[in-house]
């Protein structure tokens, strides 16, 4: 079936229309991984017919070669103190690779497999998905515009305004982390124009770099799942991998961008390798999956088992949330520890009639070797290597 498209203007025009977790996991393996290889692939978990996309994505996958960081950028990017000079020059001299991506057709299912070094290909998740997103989204709704995005956002925030007090919202930290599964890159940035705009005091930042660039806000975002299952492969026994992973963080940011990802290997392995050392040195917690309320809990016992004031530390929660579930997650915590929220989907492609895709890119090898994510939530377990997956539970003593 073919497709027309209203327009084929290039979807990602800036380096930057990525992550921040991206260019901050990106320096880590310049300086620390820099001949490290990996593969990735992409899943579509919700079944949907992507085939009629195919052409308009590997276009716009071609087009990437194209960009480069302006010096406008480079100087925005020299403002963080962390961000290393040698880092920014080498982001001003990369160029995507297109031809370490390979788009097709398997068992009329879309399959996309990225394989190059880790440094020159970290880049592409976080496009190629909000590519996914916009082409099919062109396609399925034309008609749809960026108002009734913005009608809608607004609804929501009136209604968090009628159910919750000032009281109850003060401390309601939100961030727009909805880059990767957005309706458009055009409704993103409306959407964090409007929250910069009504929703201040609260609104703390975008995931997306350009759009904070741009909008003079913080980028938010430290470490993704990739980080730690790298480290499954990267010399050190399996068994040590996450420390592993930790203290090459610790190591590479000085105290700077403090937050720990949890279930890369379920919370309670985790937990078990975060210990005082670890839990003195991150300012918090990042929950990803399974009931964030059992997380949250878990977390505050071990801060206490520790000897750690639970607040003193943040939790960030980030696992498809609304407004209306971060706020029952934030009074449940009220006092007890800090809080911050990051929304994706939710607040940029939450339009009625509109249908959100549900779709990933997950490292699945590194130096040829399989790794593996095994999620607190069920079928959120990565990898294409059962073998290697009941291997890591044994080690690690998950039983799910």
């Amino acid at each position: 079936m073919a497709v027309t498209y209203r327009t084929q203007e290039p979807i990602i025009t800036s380096l930057l229309d990525t992550d921040w977790y991206k260019l901050t996991m990106m320096q880590g393996v310049h300086h620390k991984y820099p001949n490290a290889s990996v593969t990735w692939e992409f899943r579509c978990r919700n079944a949907e017919d992507l085939r009629p996309y195919l052409g308009e994505i590997r276009s716009q996958i071609d087009r990437l070669a194209s960009l480069k960081l302006t010096e406008e950028e480079s100087l925005y990017l020299s403002t963080f103190p962390y961000l290393s000079p040698d880092f920014i020059r080498f982001l001003e001299l990369y160029r995507f690779r297109p031809e370490y991506v390979d788009v097709c057709m398997e068992n009329d299912e879309l399959c996309i497999f990225i394989d190059g070094p880790w440094s020159h290909s970290i880049l592409f998740e976080i496009v190629i998905l909000a590519i996914i997103s916009e082409v099919r989204n062109r396609a399925l709704y034309p008609d749809v515009t960026i108002d009734q995005a913005i009608t809608q956002l607004r609804g929501k925030l009136g209604d968090l305004r009628r159910n919750y007090t000032q009281e109850q919202l003060t401390g309601f930290n939100l961030a727009d982390f909805g880059t990767r599964r957005r309706l458009s890159r055009s409704v993103q940035e409306a959407i964090v124009g409007v929250l910069e705009k009504e929703f201040p005091g609260n609104f703390v930042g975008t995931s997306n770099v350009d759009i904070a660039r741009r909008h003079g806000i913080a980028p938010m975002g430290t470490m993704a799942h990739e980080w730690i299952m790298a480290h499954q492969q990267l010399g050190s026994r399996l068994v040590d991998s996450q420390r592993a992973a930790l203290e090459a963080w610790v190591q590479e940011y000085r105290g700077y961008l403090g937050v720990a990802l949890t279930d890369t290997i379920t919370l309670d392995a985790f937990l078990h390798d975060f210990d005082l050392y670890f839990a003195k040195l991150f300012d918090g917690l990042r929950h990803d999956s399974g009931d964030p309320i059992a997380f949250a809990e878990k977390c505050i016992k071990h801060y206490q088992r520790l000897g750690i004031d639970p607040r003193t530390k943040t939790l960030i929660f980030s696992d498809s949330l609304t407004f209306d579930k971060s706020m029952r997650i934030k009074s449940a915590l009220e006092g007890r520890i800090r809080t911050s929220f990051g929304i994706g989907t939710s607040l940029t492609c939450d339009v009625p009639g509109v249908t959100p895709m549900n779709i990933v890119i997950k490292m699945v090898s590194c130096n040829g070797q399989p790794v593996a994510k095994i999620s607190d939530a069920p079928g959120k377990t990565t990898s294409r290597n059962e073998e290697y997956v009941h291997y890591l539970k044994s080690v690690f003593e998950v039983t799910h």
